[in-house]
């Protein structure tokens, strides 16, 4: 199973048997995370360096206006998708094999999680998962320390106050806080 082969198949969200082959592509994919996030976080990067690197994490190209502040987590990397003028702070962390799309000019701050996987809810079969992606539109702020659930969409300008626990979609334009997050009000554009 190639990588393109793997995307297509976390698109269709359907559960991941543990032991599996593509459990067994998790496996793969996340010893080679291991190794490019070490280049990313143990040594400086040039921004073009971090650039190289994370266009190898992902196995995709990512812009020239991509940023990133190191250190970066992620236990998977081929499945995250970046728009142009995406800046990423400090010490976030993807579990991305269910998919993770940051839409151009989106802003990523501090401590955040991002998660696309869930386990099964049968104790017998909790070694198996249900992945589902998130995708985050254009133009949008994720404030430190937030935490962002299987299967949420953030719309396009929105913002997500710092702290936040986000488990259900957020509409674009509008400011979602607190845990679970709740819109508290629009923007106006």
């Amino acid at each position: 199973m190639d990588i393109e082969q793997f995307r297509k198949e976390m698109a269709e969200q359907k559960e991941v048997i543990a032991g599996g082959e593509l459990s067994q592509m998790f496996h793969k994919f996340s010893q080679e995370a291991m190794k490019i996030t070490s280049q990313i976080n143990n040594q400086y990067n040039t921004p073009e360096r971090l650039r190289e690197l994370f266009s190898e994490l992902t196995g995709k190209k990512v812009d020239d206006s991509f940023g990133l502040f190191p250190p970066f987590y992620t236990d998977c990397g081929k499945n995250i998708t970046i728009g142009k003028n995406v800046f990423i702070n400090a010490c976030c962390r993807f579990q991305d094999q269910g998919g993770i799309t940051i839409g151009d000019g989106s802003f990523i701050g501090h401590n955040i999680t991002i998660a696309t996987l869930n386990h099964n809810f049968n104790p017998e079969r909790r070694a198996d998962i249900n992945p589902k992606p998130v995708k985050i539109g254009k133009n949008v702020w994720i404030g430190s320390d937030s935490t962002i659930l299987p299967g949420v969409e953030i719309g396009d300008g929105a913002i997500i106050g710092a702290g936040s626990v986000v488990t259900k979609s957020v509409p674009e334009n509008c400011i979602a806080v607190g845990n679970p997050a709740k819109v508290i009000r629009k923007i106006n554009v």
